[in-house]
């Protein structure tokens, strides 16, 4: 009897080791891996938008984000990123971007604030964007201005990326 109770405790403790180290196993399954093209490539691809949108997005160009535009995407150079990349007509009379920012995870609070604060909705000449979303996965921040069904769209399938 002594014996079985030895066992079982045995169990006990085995289980509960396994059971502590699987519960402190940190997941990474809201961290969004690879390439910000990549990933903006996806939202496009994947977004529920408008025909006259996707038509529009031939005028677009995807390219990586750099100090000389950070202030005409950003509204400020004071946003420490790792890899950025914006998307946004060549020419156009709609008001539209959306950028990727790739941030260090104890940032992404602090830049998500320093977007918002620094975002001009009416940037563009004779338009302005009816809203702006900023939210984020992990350390990946999107950024998005424009109309709002393809704001909220595009909100939609990154938080589903």
């Amino acid at each position: 009897m002594k014996s079985m109770k030895k066992m079982m405790l045995c169990s006990i403790c085995i289980f509960t080791v396994f059971l502590c180290a699987a519960c402190g196993k940190k997941e990474d399954g809201d961290q969004l891996e690879g390439n910000l093209g990549d990933i903006m490539s996806g939202l496009y691809e994947n977004a529920d938008l408008s025909e006259d949108f996707r038509a529009g997005m031939a005028s677009f160009e995807t390219y990586e984000l750099t100090e000389d535009i950070e202030i005409s995407i950003l509204g400020t150079d004071e946003i420490e990123y790792t890899e950025g990349v914006v998307s946004m007509p060549r020419m156009s009379s709609v008001a539209y971007q959306c950028v990727l920012l790739r941030v260090d995870e104890d940032q992404v609070d602090t830049v998500k604030q320093q977007l918002k604060d620094n975002a001009d909705l009416n940037k563009w000449v004779c338009v302005s964007a009816e809203t702006m979303l900023i939210e984020s996965r992990g350390n990946v921040i999107l950024s998005v201005m424009g109309e709002n069904d393809t704001v909220y769209a595009l909100s939609d399938v990154f938080q589903k990326y």
